[in-house]
């Protein structure tokens, strides 16, 4: 019975005991803590990054995750790309996850360099321009922008403006 005891400790406690110490320390794990992009402010990104791709005379799919990585807000304007729905959400994934844009990651993704292949980690990821981290007023990354449907110049211009929402 005692050596069942202590072998319930190593195999479920110990690990249960380090994951609840390590979600204790991060930001979102603090209720009401301000690590994590609101609605209102996920709505005002999608609405610039909008107005700049009708600027551009671009259709684009606009994504927006939280600080988790989980979709928060998503439009997809019309006749912009079926398959630039998939590519929009995986760039704001790939953004956050990695904390950088995109085109930033895919610079590190080219043979040779020191994150060659990483696209096909995570369940995929894109790394050509057009994600980008989302930061607060104080600096802090709160959600990413992953935005599709275009070159990825306007992808990126579009994303740009999208993030600066925040900012203002």
């Amino acid at each position: 019975m005692k050596h069942c005891i202590t072998r319930f400790k190593t195999t479920f406690l110990a690990p249960a005991m380090v994951f609840l110490a390590l979600f204790a320390l991060t930001p979102s794990a603090i209720a009401g803590g301000s690590a994590d992009i609101t609605l209102d402010q996920a709505l005002a990104v999608v609405a610039a990054a909008r107005a700049k791709a009708e600027q551009q005379s671009t259709l684009m799919d606009i994504a927006i995750v939280d600080a988790g990585a989980n979709l928060k807000a998503f439009i997809r304007m019309d006749d912009a790309f079926l398959g630039s729905i998939d590519i929009s959400i995986k760039k704001a994934k790939t953004a956050r996850l990695f904390n950088m844009t995109t085109g930033e990651l895919g610079a590190l993704a080219q043979p040779g360099k020191p994150l060659y292949n990483i696209e096909f980690s995570n369940g995929g990821l894109i790394t050509f321009p057009g994600g980008i981290p989302l930061k607060n007023s104080k600096g802090v990354i709160i959600g990413a922008i992953g935005v599709s449907g275009s070159s990825v110049e306007n992808d990126h211009e579009v994303a740009q403006a999208g993030a600066a929402a925040l900012l203002k």
